[in-house]
């Protein structure tokens, strides 16, 4: 690959001469630098008097997947181990408006699994019971049982209308209570409306008993319910309030849940309690299991080669050795979905019959298509991995199936993936969120599961651990399900990692795609896959890198490709032309990339909420979803949209939380779409948080042309061979390797 911007392109790979300011000419050897999820920013904006804002602290950041590079503490941010601290420079992190935490708020009431780990650590606390019990006794998840089959009937297809995305939520009534209180502790009253949605309708009288339930709402960070909880309290009130010790435990647990994480090891739990001045972490965490707020698990270590070790009892009977654990809590909400789901799961893979579809297999299109069909006839889960190239072979499964008289369906993540779907021969691929809304798809049989056989999942690696656990409880015994995906993308918005987990734990067959993704964009994001940055041909103009020095200038360099080199040299208008940037805030992040661009490409006053008609927005109906759409017009009821022919509208009330403007997304936003061209923005100053998976994300957005807007020297190959993605702490690999391993 070769540099080159603006006016006129020629020459290998594309290379351009520099103009209107341009920086030098040359060979780069490979491109820039691209970057990824540092963390969420930390300040929310100035409220009063406790400063408490009524924007969420993530209007800044990306959601997050891979998990964040370490980034400079904001003042109180907790910033230990994965619970890390926020970055005022807000590359690709975690958002408060694409993941809201459902905090701490009240007194919910307690699951059957924390009733029971409640009653053990008092039997411990009372002598009754030993403390190896306390994690050896913990008891199993209720057992749910297995939705019926509907009596089979002749195939039906998914509905091939276009669906809806998701309505916005309406808010709660604000509570003239709730109002009082905020004001009696100086925070800005305007947050009514989410602490009420938060805590409950006794939010007013939980708020005056206990103020740092505060940080139930999203984008409150701790040093502004501790001013808070000191206008309602007094001077009596401190940092070793068991009141604050317990807010914070939740608040942390959340925290790490924007961070990819279900679980948090002890260790480091306490010490993020530590940094929040709790004085004594420990006896906030025994207290926070005792009330069920906080769940506590415990992991064997894996060593390499070794099985449980046995010792003999004092009555010569064997007895299972002691083996290293590791402790683990994690909040109720994310543990019963990844038991649900483990569950879910293995009820899949124990409850299905092998089939014979060997004729289908053997006229596959191709020997991957084929291994996957004989894979899918003989496991209820199969996983299945490759890049862009290897969605036909989930495309020949949906075929076959459908032509054994079989109800097949594929699901993506993101309105594009419908697209691609149609271009591979199936028009009637539904998204997930649609699926399970039930606005797309075959719809329920009597029992409430999936009218379905068999179940293509694509952009697997998006599915987070809540949305997997619904997915999976809603499909029969005897469905089939292949979980396809693309390993090297970044992870979903939500928490954990399904995909990963799913492959790492041999809990089913894995079919890796041997379909090569082609052209000079295949050939360098495949080698981006297994950390090389190579030089790559490109005859065509494929890939072209722009070397900038500064942000201004990539900023600027970044609307003359979008608005002028591309569609003149390339032939691809701007409208079909997606800007990807590490994070919304910055001097070259979404919000400064899409003024500028809005600026050329489709001035205007911003009379509604900021937005004109024609701007292209990017609208978040859902946590971890982005729709690309086009403001149409406005009224009394909202912005009106079309997002890929489907009107949609947005009331005025929610416009900061729910849409931005689109011409410029970051990587996770663009996760599960692609577009003809591509520019991916990476200035020096997102250097420190790039990741492979960040860069591998961004550049395969691309389908024929791939622009990258370059100011981090080095940092990108650096990033590419060394810096692999971070890792979450999740539980689902261990639960279905429990699961699948045999019994005695």
């Amino acid at each position: 690959m070769e540099t080159g911007v603006a006016p006129e392109v020629s020459g290998r790979a594309g290379q351009e001469q520099a103009s209107a300011g341009g920086g030098p000419g040359g060979a780069q050897g490979a491109p820039g630098a691209g970057a990824r999820s540092a963390q969420a920013r930390g300040a929310a904006e100035p409220g009063r008097g406790a400063g408490v804002s009524p924007r969420s602290e993530g209007a800044d950041a990306d959601v997050h997947g891979q998990g964040a590079a370490p980034a400079e503490a904001e003042a109180g941010a907790a910033g230990v181990g994965p619970v890390a601290a926020a970055n005022a420079a807000g590359h690709d992190a975690p958002a408060a408006d694409e993941r809201t935490a459902a905090g701490v708020g009240g007194a919910p009431p307690r699951s059957a699994v924390a009733e029971a780990l409640a009653a053990a650590v008092r039997a411990v606390e009372s002598g009754e019971k030993s403390a190896a019990s306390f994690f050896n006794e913990r008891p199993a998840p209720p057992a749910r049982k297995a939705p019926a089959r509907a009596a089979a009937g002749p195939a039906r297809p998914p509905a091939g209308g276009p669906a809806g995305p998701a309505p916005v939520r309406r808010p709660l009534p604000e509570a003239a209570g709730v109002r009082a209180v905020l004001a009696a502790g100086g925070a800005p009253e305007q947050l009514a409306g989410a602490v009420a949605e938060a805590l409950g309708e006794q939010a007013a009288e939980t708020l005056r008993e206990d103020p740092w339930q505060l940080l139930a709402v999203a984008g409150v960070r701790p040093e502004q319910a501790d001013g808070f909880a000191r206008a309602l309290l007094g001077p009596e009130c401190g940092p070793g309030d068991e009141r604050r010790a317990q807010a914070l435990t939740g608040w942390l647990l959340e925290r790490a849940a924007l961070e990819g994480h279900t679980v948090l090891e002890a260790p480091v739990l306490r010490t993020a309690l530590a940094g929040q001045a709790v004085p004594s972490p420990d006896e906030a965490l025994e207290t926070a299991v005792a009330e069920g707020s906080v769940l506590v698990f415990q992991e064997a270590l894996e060593t390499a080669g070794t099985a449980p070790a046995q010792a003999a009892s004092s009555d010569g009977a064997e007895a299972e050795a002691e083996v290293p654990v590791r402790l683990l809590l994690g909040l109720d909400r994310y543990a019963m979905a990844e038991e649900s789901l483990a569950d879910g799961l293995a009820r899949l893979l124990s409850n299905c019959s092998p089939a014979d579809w060997e004729s289908a297999a053997a006229t596959a299109p191709s020997p991957s298509a084929g291994e996957l069909i004989r894979a899918a006839a003989a496991a209820g889960l199969v996983a299945h991995s490759g890049g862009e190239a290897a969605r036909a072979e989930p495309a020949a499964l949906i075929a076959a199936a459908r032509a054994l008289g079989l109800r097949a369906c594929a699901a993506v993540h993101a309105e594009d993936g419908k697209r691609r779907a149609a271009a591979l021969g199936d028009p009637h691929a539904v998204t997930v969120a649609g699926l399970l809304s039930g606005r797309e798809g075959p719809g329920r049989d009597a029992d409430g599961a999936l009218a379905l056989d068999v179940l293509v999942v694509l952009d697997a690696p998006q599915l987070d651990v809540e949305t997997a656990a619904m997915l999976v409880e809603s499909l029969a015994d005897g469905t089939r399900l292949v979980l396809s995906g693309d390993p090297a993308v970044l992870w979903s918005a939500g928490p954990g990692r399904v995909f990963a987990d799913v492959v790492a734990s041999r809990a089913c067959p894995v079919v890796v795609s041997r379909t090569p993704d082609a052209g000079p964009i295949g050939e360098l994001v495949s080698g981006i896959g297994i950390g090389e940055l190579a030089q790559v041909d490109a005859p065509g103009k494929e890939v072209v890198i722009v070397p900038v020095r500064d942000p201004g200038e990539a900023v600027h360099r970044t609307v003359q490709l979008v608005a002028d080199s591309v569609p003149r040299v390339i032939g691809v208008p701007a409208e079909q032309t997606q800007v990807i940037t590490p994070g919304h805030g910055g001097p070259a992040g979404t919000r400064a990339l899409n003024a500028a661009l809005k600026e050329r490409l489709n001035p205007g006053p911003g009379r509604f909420g900021g937005f004109d008609p024609g701007d292209r927005v990017a609208y978040v109906p859902a946590p971890g979803r982005m729709v690309p759409g086009t403001v149409v017009s406005a009224d009394a009821q909202g912005l009106h949209l079309d997002c890929g022919g489907v009107p949609v509208v947005v009331p005025k009330e929610h416009l900061g939380e729910s849409l931005r403007h689109g011409w410029a997304v970051t990587a996770h936003q663009a996760a599960g779409s692609r577009w003809p061209a591509a520019v991916v923005v990476l200035p020096g100053d997102a250097a420190r948080t790039l990741t492979r998976a960040w860069v591998y994300t961004a550049f395969s957005r691309a389908e024929r042309h791939l622009s990258v807007v370059h100011g981090v020297e080095q940092a990108l190959p650096r990033a590419v061979a060394e810096v692999p993605a971070k890792e979450r702490s999740t539980r689902l690999r261990a639960l279905l390797k429990a699961q699948s391993s045999p019994t005695g």
